[in-house]
């Protein structure tokens, strides 16, 4: 969903929002820096563990009576998507706490960050801004932007379609505002979509 290419994977990375997912575990293991931040992290794994299990039921659940707005292709079925994405959590529940006293999990949320300006070459954000654009402002995802470009050279999201499937009433608005700040703002296509339509990442970079 972020188009990583191998080179990419070699560089400073900080995943935003980024939850019980595995990404940081499995990049860790090839050697890779990375670094990610989400409130959830203020709790200990059985906690984060109880949580999952209390609304693992739910989603599913949703995303079954929604199963049109997705794309059945690389994920063919409402169980295997079950399967991949509790095998995620479990490989995030196993890394979690040394990855924690490592410094590899923080807990810490946009659009505030803990870290010094340029410590990243690249900061990435799936599945927080854009999609939630009916609870959170234009100006929050500008503040979210301009934390993340303090502290990285170049800033990625994805998707930037909201939970509706539309693309966010914010997007012209927040590009906008990031050009005009001096930053170069691009739409990339990527070779991954699962939501429907969720094929763009949005990338902004130092022009």
């Amino acid at each position: 969903m972020f188009g990583l290419t191998a080179a990419d994977l070699d560089r400073r990375i900080l995943g935003c929002g980024d939850g019980p997912a595995a990404f940081n575990a499995g990049l860790s293991e090839r050697g890779g820096a990375v670094v990610s931040v989400d409130p959830l992290y203020r709790f200990d794994a059985p906690q984060i563990a109880g949580r999952i299990a209390e609304t693992y039921a739910t989603v599913m659940d949703q995303v079954g009576r929604n199963q049109g707005d997705y794309v059945w292709t690389a994920i063919p079925s409402i169980e295997a998507l079950g399967a991949v994405r509790m095998a995620a959590m479990e490989r995030f529940l196993a890394d979690f706490e040394a990855g924690r006293h490592k410094g590899r999990y923080i807990a810490s949320e946009l659009p505030s960050l803990p870290f010094a300006r340029r410590q990243f070459d690249v900061a990435l954000s799936s599945h927080f801004l854009f999609l939630y654009s009916a609870h959170l402002s234009a100006t929050f995802h500008c503040r979210a932007l301009g934390e993340m470009l303090r502290v990285a050279r170049e800033v990625r999201v994805f998707p930037v379609l909201t939970v509706d499937g539309l693309l966010s009433p914010h997007l012209p608005k927040v590009s906008e505002h990031m050009t005009g700040q001096g930053f170069r703002v691009e739409l990339h296509r990527v070779p991954y979509e699962f939501q429907r339509g969720a094929n763009q990442m949005l990338v902004v970079s130092s022009a």
